[in-house]
């Protein structure tokens, strides 16, 4: 089984605002950057967008770590958050519809077949591809602009 290493990263412009979301593939001595943005998103769903991506780019199962800087992204999987929401109907603790509901389940479909490991990365401390990531997911929603 291949081992990656995933470096994820969203932004957002105003929040709801024009977001972007990136992501570094590594493999050995490969690296492949990835990323893309939505006009009118929230900073948290870029986050998760970004590890969705980095998941769905994979052709074959791999053993998978995952680094974010998002606590909400890294917290709901190290911690299982989606068991008790997919137990509850996708209610929260509050018993409200849980957000993002649409990702999260993009999120658990992507991860089938890959051995995963979702470590959190202290943001802007300057870790080479935290970092790379942070730049991507801005060029994202400045291109949008663009588009």
């Amino acid at each position: 089984m291949t081992t990656v290493e995933i470096y994820t990263d969203g932004a957002c412009s105003g929040n709801p605002g024009p977001g972007g979301w990136a992501a570094i593939l590594v493999a050995g001595d490969k690296e492949r950057e990835i990323s893309g943005g939505e006009k009118h998103t929230t900073n948290q769903r870029m986050e998760i967008q970004a590890a969705v991506e980095a998941l769905k780019a994979l052709k074959r199962p791999c053993d998978v770590t995952l680094y974010s800087d998002s606590a909400y992204l890294v917290n709901c999987i190290t911690q299982k958050w989606y068991v008790n929401w997919k137990r509850s109907g996708w209610l929260n603790s509050q018993k409200e519809p849980v957000k993002n509901r649409d990702l999260w389940e993009a999120l658990l479909a992507a991860m089938e077949g890959h051995t995963l490991h979702f470590a959190k990365v202290k943001g802007h401390s300057g870790h080479h591809y935290n970092e790379r990531c942070d730049e991507l997911a801005r060029a994202a929603v400045r291109n949008l602009g663009n588009a």
